[in-house]
């Protein structure tokens, strides 16, 4: 099978999304973005409804692409005009948070074709959005969670977009969320992670303070978590 690296060029100019052979660096597919709008989202790849698809928000819509051929499946248009936060899929929906200058989370049916604008778009909110932090789905995919770039953190239920809880937990977001073992850790700026179960119901388990501002999002690894602040590369484990 031939190996491929995906890349997407979302800016204020001739935008576009690629294919290119990670042996040689031949150009595979080619296909344009036509709102020719910067934005700075990483796409997500799933199987979905029979069909491989990679899963995008940015240059004025939310889209999905076979990313063998690069043929669009689906087009939603907007909501907004930059997107960074990436999507994702609990196996039913997929969850967006966007962006600039207005702010949406929108819960997706990811089965269409051609626009689905006003079709495939199961709940919104305008509340407690985020621009920058990607959300996160608990594990059985029944809770969609997220922190506004403002430091509010939010529960929704994933299906029906019941907001569960509101809660502010730090000053300032610029890292994701992550979840490992059941509980989800929120790494504020100032460098201070708060530890939540994903439930109906807002409690901190733990917290931990690094003493030095952090704006990398930590990631997990073989009960392991690492973090990258100003000035040190931390690993914390059992």
């Amino acid at each position: 099978m031939r190996r491929i690296c995906l890349q997407h060029g979302d800016h204020d100019g001739d935008s576009y999304l690629v294919a290119l052979d990670k042996k040689t660096g031949r150009t595979i597919w080619k296909t344009p973005r036509e709102n020719k709008t910067r934005s700075y989202c990483a796409p997500i790849i799933r199987e979905i409804d029979g069909r491989t698809q990679m899963i995008l928000s940015g240059s004025l819509c939310v889209a999905s692409f076979d990313p063998r051929t690069g043929k669009r499946h689906w087009i939603l248009d907007g909501p907004t005009q930059q997107f960074v936060a990436s999507p994702v899929y609990n196996g039913k929906l997929v969850f967006i948070t966007a962006g600039f200058p207005e702010y949406h989370i929108l819960a997706i049916r990811p089965d269409g074709d051609g626009n689905v604008t006003d079709s495939h778009i199961v709940w919104r909110t305008e509340q407690g959005c985020a621009y920058v932090p990607s959300p996160i789905l608990s594990a059985d995919g029944k809770y969609f969670l997220l922190a506004s770039d403002k430091g509010i953190a939010s529960c929704f239920d994933a299906t029906t977009g019941k907001r569960h809880w509101m809660e502010r937990l730090g000053p300032h977001y610029s890292t994701s969320p992550v979840l490992a073992e059941g509980l989800a850790y929120f790494t504020s700026d100032d460098g201070v992670t708060k530890i939540l179960r994903p439930a109906e119901t807002f409690k901190v388990f733990y917290s931990n303070d690094l003493g030095e501002n952090c704006y990398a999002s930590p990631a997990i690894s073989q009960g392991q978590i690492f973090f990258r602040s100003e000035q040190h590369l931390w690993a914390i484990g059992r």
